[in-house]
């Protein structure tokens, strides 16, 4: 079970395809500070690759990718 209190921000991008939940979680990524953890929702199966390799690139930490049914849930601490 998640520690709501850890969970700085949440965005939900179901129903929407690539490229449109990176290019809103990048946007999201800006308004956090340093150490901040976003949760991010998400139905597209192409965030599965999209999301890892987002935080690889711009050294963000992948806390968390699970799949619970049809739904893809992330947590993210932002990093650099």
């Amino acid at each position: 079970m998640k520690d709501a209190k850890a969970i700085n921000q949440y965005l939900d991008t179901s129903g929407l395809l690539c490229p449109e939940p990176v290019m809103m979680l990048h946007q999201a990524v800006r308004e956090l500070n340093l150490g901040q953890v976003l949760e991010v929702t998400a139905t597209d199966p192409s965030t599965t690759r999209d999301i890892p390799k987002f935080c690889q690139f711009l050294g963000h930490d992948l806390l968390l990718q699970v799949v619970e049914g049809e739904v893809y849930r992330y947590q993210i601490r932002i990093g650099v």
